[in-house]
């Protein structure tokens, strides 16, 4: 580990001017992932700010508008228990509780997770050549072993998958992001908040250079009566997902008034087709139906070899999801399956 300098802000101005007076700074919350980095060398900061101390980024608000804000610093287990998120977007509880481990949930910050970088193998590996920590060095995982890789959105530049639970069931709420910079404050809507890899696998997401996330706001619209949160990987805990689906249904009686299906695990960013929910709209909420959706979703699909697998897997999930969001109930432990 290489000397570094350490400072804390004590407010969003302080941060955002500190952080750009130095080069190769990076903004400390919970560390969960920095730290990793760090660790493996992928990252070598020559400073860090810490944001732990400013006023009013680790609180959960309720909004005028019905909806609410999730500080950036509030960590992730603390926003899953929050009886507001329980109750209002349980969708988002559950996606949260599905990822890591209890005690990296009870570090992570939210404003972090958006924030994770690809847990991909050769990532990871600064001996090897990989276009997301070295651009322009080449993609292994195209003709190596790409199991847990990308199957939509990639490019000739890389086939990595973004890791994060939370952010697959923000995409399907139609989270907004909040963020603070050199230019002043903007909000970016979830689904431009990442990047796909195109021609510039290293760049994660659309932050402009010094921007702080402050905040995420989630709309009036919880979907708290039909949702389902649904992870499959190799291991029942502490496993990143090969495949995700957050699923919320607005229904009047047995239609799907609306529609919101979010993947994990399968690009790299939480994908979401408006296309399979807009053909879901006004059609009965049955499997023949999901089915149809998960066609749409999974149309421009491509495996690489070892993920040729994850197509076959995420259409059963999103139906299976899409099943199960009709009776969220079923899934509460101890629960029996209705007949």
């Amino acid at each position: 580990m290489n000397n570094f300098e350490y400072k804390q802000a004590e407010d969003v101005a302080t941060a955002v001017n500190l952080i750009n007076k130095q080069d190769n700074t990076k903004f400390l919350a919970g560390g969960t992932n920095l730290l990793d980095l760090w660790k493996y060398n992928i990252t070598n900061p020559s400073g860090l700010v810490d944001i732990n101390r400013i006023h009013g980024l680790a609180e959960i608000e309720e909004l005028p508008n019905g909806g609410v804000r999730l500080g950036a610093n509030f960590k992730n287990a603390d926003t899953a228990y929050h009886p507001i998120i329980e109750n209002k977007y349980p969708l988002l509880s559950k996606a949260i509780l599905a990822g890591a481990s209890a005690q990296i949930r009870n570090m992570a910050s939210n404003g972090g997770n958006l924030l994770q970088r690809t847990r991909c193998y050769y990532f990871y590996d600064p001996d090897v050549p990989c276009n997301k920590r070295n651009p322009g060095s080449g993609c292994p995982a195209k003709e190596g072993y790409n199991r847990i890789h990308a199957i939509l959105g990639t490019s000739d530049h890389c086939i990595a998958v973004f890791p994060s639970d939370m952010c697959v069931a923000l995409a399907a709420l139609d989270a907004l992001v909040n963020v603070e910079g050199p230019e002043g404050k903007r909000t970016i809507a979830f689904a431009n908040f990442h990047r796909l890899p195109a021609d510039r696998p290293d760049l994660d997401n659309n932050l402009e250079p010094g921007e702080l996330i402050t905040s995420i706001d989630l709309p009036d619209k919880g979907f708290a009566q039909n949702y389902s949160y649904l992870k499959l990987r190799d291991r029942h805990s502490y496993a990143f997902a090969l495949v995700s689906v957050a699923t919320a249904l607005e229904l009047d009686g047995d239609r799907i008034k609306d529609a919101r299906i979010a993947l994990g695990g399968v690009a790299h960013k939480p994908w979401r087709s408006t296309e399979a929910e807009n053909f879901l709209m006004g059609k009965s909420a049955n499997e023949f139906n999901f089915a149809a959706a998960a066609d749409i979703i999974l149309r421009d699909a491509k495996g690489y070899g070892h993920n040729d697998f994850k197509i076959a897997l995420a259409k059963k999930a999103i139906i299976r999801n899409g099943l199960m969001a009709l009776n969220p109930q079923s899934q509460l432990p101890g629960a029996k399956p209705s007949a």
